[in-house]
Formats: C-alpha cells, sequence, structure tokens
C-alpha cells in the first residue's frame, strides 16, 4: 500500500514551463553552460536559473538591457526585490510574497556572478558587479524544538502510519537527520553504497564539497529496520512504496513528501514550534554545542566552509544562552 501523499506531491520544474518573453540578459545560455562546465551542482544551476529569471523579469519591465545599467538602476532593483510587486520568475504573474532578505541576497549574488561572467567575456558593463551589495539580514527566532518535542516527532512514524514499511521508512529518516545534522538534499540522493558498516556516510554536499557524516547507534538500527524491510534492488537509500519489488535505480523520495510528512507530524503532535527538515540540521548543532561539542568540529559534520556560519547554529538556543548567563554572570549568586 502505498502513502497518497507520495502521488500527489509533485513539483513542476521552472525549465519545464514555457517563458513567453525574450530575455533580456545577454549570453545566458554560455553563463550557463559555463556553470555546467565548471562542475557546479544542478541545485546551484537550478537556483541561478530562478534568481536570473528574476532579474531578467525586472529588466523587461523597464525596458532595459545589461548596457543600460546604472547605480539608479542597481537601487530600482534591490526595490523590486523587497517589494510585493515583483514578478514570479516562470510565470509573469505579480506575487504578494515578499522575499527574505536571504533568498535577496542569493539573488544579487547571482546577478553579480553573471555579470563577471560577462566581464571575463569582454562584455562591457557600465556598473561594477560588487555594486550589488547585500541588503542586511534581519535576525529571526531559530526553529529549534525543544528536545522533547523533537524525540516525539522522530518516534511519530512509527505510532501513526499504517504501513509498516512506511512507518520504518520515515522513522528512519527523521533518525538519520538529526543523527547526523545532513541537509534534505543530501538526504534524499543516498544510495546505499554511501554507508559503511561503521555508520559513517561519505557525502558530496553544497558547492559539491565531500565530507563524513556519522550515525549514532540508534539511527543505524532504524535505518537496518527498513532496509531488511525492502524487496528490491535499488540503489537509492529512500524510495516511495510504490515502486517497492521493482528495479528502477533513478527512483527516489522527493523532499517535498518529506517536508509535508514532517509537518503532518508536526500538526498532530501539536507542536506550535515551526519545524521543517531544515530544523533537524539546526537542533543537530544547537543540542551538540549544548553538550560541549567544539564549533570547529561542529562546522566539519555540518560543511560549512565558514566558522562563522556555524556559529549561527550553535549560539541559537535561548536555554544555553540562559545557562550561560546563570553560570557566568559575576553577580549570578545571591549573597545574602
Amino acid at each position: 500500500m502505498s502513502d497518497p501523499a507520495e502521488e500527489n506531491l509533485k513539483i513542476e520544474h521552472p525549465d519545464n514551463q514555457k517563458v513567453q518573453k525574450p530575455s533580456h540578459l545577454d549570453l545566458l545560455d554560455d553563463f550557463y553552460l559555463f556553470l555546467q562546465t565548471n562542475n557546479y551542482s544542478p541545485a546551484t544551476l537550478y537556483h541561478y536559473k530562478n534568481d536570473l529569471a528574476i532579474f531578467d523579469n525586472f529588466l523587461q519591465s523597464r525596458n532595459l538591457r545589461i548596457a543600460d545599467l546604472d547605480k539608479r538602476s542597481i537601487f530600482e532593483f534591490k526595490a523590486y526585490l523587497a517589494s510585493d510587486e515583483r514578478e514570479t520568475a516562470t510565470t509573469h504573474q505579480e506575487i504578494a510574497k515578499r522575499l527574505s532578505s536571504a533568498s535577496i541576497n542569493r539573488c544579487l549574488s547571482a546577478v553579480r556572478a553573471y555579470l563577471r561572467f560577462l566581464i571575463d567575456q569582454d562584455y562591457k558593463i557600465p556598473v561594477v558587479p560588487d555594486q550589488f551589495k547585500m541588503v542586511k539580514r534581519e535576525r529571526s527566532h531559530p526553529n529549534v524544538a525543544e528536545f522533547n518535542d523533537l524525540v516525539a516527532l522522530i518516534e511519530f512514524p512509527s505510532k501513526t502510519e499504517q504501513d509498516s514499511l512506511i512507518a520504518a521508512r520515515n522513522r528512519a529518516i527523521l533518525e538519520v537527520l538529526f543523527a547526523t545534522g545532513m541537509r534534505i538534499s543530501e538526504l534524499v540522493n543516498l544510495n546505499r553504497r554511501d554507508l559503511n558498516i561503521e555508520g559513517k556516510i561519505f557525502i558530496i554536499g553544497k558547492g559539491r564539497k565531500q565530507r563524513f557524516v556519522y550515525l549514532t547507534e540508534r539511527a543505524q538500527v532504524y535505518l537496518d529496520q527498513y532496509l531488511a524491510l525492502r524487496d528490491d534492488n535499488q540503489q537509492a537509500l529512500f524510495i516511495p512504496t510504490k515502486t517497492r519489488g521493482k528495479d528502477k535505480l533513478s527512483s527516489r523520495l522527493t523532499t517535498r513528501y518529506i517536508q509535508e510528512r514532517l509537518k503532518t507530524y508536526r500538526e498532530r503532535l501539536r507542536i506550535n514550534l515551526p519545524t521543517t527538515p531544515h530544523s533537524f540540521r539546526h537542533g543537530f548543532a544547537t543540542y551538540l554545542a549544548e553538550e560541549g561539542a567544539s564549533p570547529a568540529a561542529i562546522q566539519i559534520l555540518l560543511g560549512h566552509e565558514s566558522l562563522n556560519t556555524t556559529t549561527r547554529y550553535v549560539n541559537a538556543s535561548d536555554r544555553f544562552a540562559q545557562e550561560t548567563h546563570r553560570k557566568y554572570h559575576p553577580l549570578a549568586e545571591n549573597d545574602k
């Protein structure tokens, strides 16, 4: 019996949608070819295409070409990104959802990379790419559930899923996410051969960076239970149940399915803090830090290039901050 949610959760890739307007971005196909030949990941290429489509929409709305860019148009583009009258990347329909500062900066970074490529191709650019300055990022409360809530969430598939294979698979997914701190995109791309008998997993992650992550004994137990229930020859580690018994090497569970299932579990458990697969990564780093793990070690486990990025995770816990204040403040003890 397959999970009905698996059947309905399909995302149409922007490349499959028709763009009616001609592009105002010169040498765009050459830029995408440059990214591919320089071993950029499919996920990175996907985001570049989306972000540059937004930039293209902006230029078309002002009837501008790259050669027309100036300082004012840069300011207008940043205002365009922050507005609620921005067009979608592919449908050219206005949307009300505002981009986060992180999404705006990612888009600006894509534009800068594209302009640098044009300069390398001896294309005359009237502005300097670095003039597309990043915006200040807002500080948001980290989505890290209380430890007991997180454990309840991890264990919930075993209690709620009627199909034994789905229950074992979804439990193993959440166990592996929290045990390793890996990204959901890394998890869905795992193959059986990526694991060894010691619970050491080799990952090619964001930016095609390579690293090892490690299963806990508990996660290894639940992963072994799931694999023991499977009756197939597929190499993909996590697969839809509807392909059980078939030899389709390309069949994998989608990130969308995992996100939606996790949302359902959270709501049924009445955990009020939004918890996503990436929240498991936050929790992994936060709770390791609370137990005294070295930020440098956490940086390696998360695959961060900069320790500053890791610091945002390890300082995320309000409880850790409260305990640090209580322990180290010079007037913490009552002398009365």
